[in-house]
């Protein structure tokens, strides 16, 4: 071990979106801050296997494949004609380098110490950081952020190998383009690469135990994506397990479900939850106690742990496990550790699933408005009838607006299609600033824009209400 006892206002181990924000946030005020990383450069998960990685690999896809041009010229057509991982190698590569050197300049800017290595609670206030050379560096903080993320979880029953059946971090790690893909696990992270890979034409079969899937998205909002699946011929068998997988003669995959159904294909890639990344933390040293899936729990208003000096933020913490709502995390705690003034997070934030079509929402689910029973009314738009639609040879996408009938306010935004995830964020004001229909059909919006959308799912809802008073 070092002789060496570095002492900090805050450790934060960790340096993804959670992370990063923390330990930036306390140096701007003006405290002595170190992360520790404990994985490669800094990012993260975020940056090296996670959100980072799949985004760049769907923007890929769809400029290599010409998807986003189809509409016009045909199903056949193609940018790239063979697609190789190589090709999709070389972007992410790039994208990468970039952000990890942002990162680096962004703590050094800030006068943040990094530090790689793997950390250990020694107790509450002490860690042990082993470097790659072996030597132990002991730190000790005021206060510590918990920023650790995830990793996929990998049941012992299926045989991991890292080419035939992998998990997503295997999968962004050895690009490949498979004859067929099976994934096992319709979460987020699941839809995302099998919707990407079905826009290379890859045959795609999606296992899911639950009958249902992104249960937190409005159901009319999954009908359509799925609509749109399985007209590309997107495989779906719910309501099913696998039960184990073995590997044929030609080391090819099986997957043997429950009801003894059994799905062939080059990869199947696992993608039913994650873990937290907490195994070699020796977290009971510091008081903290895990959950089943390695997860700890917190104050949500404050995000400290049971160790009131002690925080965790991200993913480590569970739903909503977005890269945006634990950069806010981020800051709280930090704010929260340090007595600095600190403003609430709003009540409604949106989330972005970045498959093919993307996905994104705010607010109240019309299931959600029933249980309150809120008497309310929706506008429906189609991205086939907006000008911009046309276009840009949009064929399928939708927008759902939901409002008040009493107020006329706005509850919810719902929307799939192309562009979505940036869509979203013209909702998001209106909706966290109090405003509702009189917004959308009173104001003007740039023609011809998807955008114009909000407009013409306003006046749709505005058609099949009462007039106002």
């Amino acid at each position: 071990m070092s002789n060496t006892h570095s002492a900090f206002d805050l450790i934060v181990i960790g340096s993804g979106p959670a992370g990063r924000r923390a330990g930036i946030q306390a140096a701007k005020l003006g405290k002595r801050v170190l992360v520790v990383e404990q994985g490669r450069r800094v990012g993260g998960v975020s940056v090296h296997t996670g959100t980072i990685p799949s985004k760049t690999l769907r923007e890929t896809v769809l400029n290599l494949s010409g998807w986003r041009e189809r509409g016009f010229y045909g199903m056949a057509y193609r940018v790239k004609k063979d697609i190789a991982g190589a090709d999709l190698d070389v972007r992410l590569h790039k994208t990468l380098e970039y952000e990890v050197d942002v990162l680096e300049n962004q703590f050094t800017r800030n006068g943040v110490r990094c530090l790689g290595g793997m950390a250990r609670f020694v107790d509450d206030h002490t860690l042990d950081v082993t470097k790659a050379d072996g030597e132990v560096e002991r730190v000790s903080g005021d206060a510590v952020v918990i920023a650790v993320g995830t990793k996929p979880f990998r049941p012992a029953h299926i045989p991991f190998d890292g080419k035939a059946v992998v998990d997503s971090d295997a999968l962004v790690e050895d690009l490949r383009v498979p004859r067929s893909l099976t994934v096992v696990g319709a979460g987020v992270i699941g839809m995302e690469y099998a919707t990407i890979f079905s826009a290379l034409d890859v045959p795609v079969t999606i296992v899911e135990p639950r009958q249902n899937f992104l249960e937190f998205i409005d159901r009319e909002i999954i009908e359509e994506f799925t609509h749109d699946l399985r007209k590309r011929g997107v495989t779906f068998r719910v309501g099913c397990k696998v039960d184990h997988v073995e590997l044929d003669g030609m080391g090819w995959p099986i997957a043997i479900l429950d009801d003894e159904r059994r799905i062939r294909s080059e990869m199947l890639l696992y993608a039913a939850g994650r873990v937290g990344a907490t195994a070699e933390l020796d977290t009971a040293a510091a008081g903290l106690r895990l959950d089943d899936r390695g997860r700890l729990a917190v104050n949500p208003a404050t995000f400290q742990t049971e160790v009131p000096h002690i925080y965790a933020v991200g993913d480590v913490i569970g739903f909503p496990a977005l890269a945006s709502t634990s950069m806010e995390q981020g800051r709280i705690a930090a704010c929260h550790a340090f007595h600095a003034p600190m403003s609430e997070a709003p009540v409604f934030f949106p989330y972005g699933i970045y498959s093919v079509p993307e996905i994104s929402t705010i607010g109240l689910t019309e299931d959600e408005v029933r249980k309150q029973g809120i008497r309310y009314e929706i506008g429906i738009a189609r991205f086939r009838e907006i000008s911009r639609g046309h276009i840009m040879g949009l064929t399928a996408g939708m927008m759902k607006l939901i409002f008040n009938l009493k107020t006329r306010k706005l509850l919810g935004v719902h929307i799939v299609g192309e562009g979505a995830t940036e869509l979203i964020h013209i909702g998001q004001a209106v909706l966290n600033l109090g405003g509702g229909l009189d917004y959308f059909v009173q104001n003007t919006f740039n023609y011809p824009t998807l955008a114009e959308a909000y407009k013409v799912a306003a006046l749709d809802a505005f058609n099949r209400m009462p007039a106002a008073a």
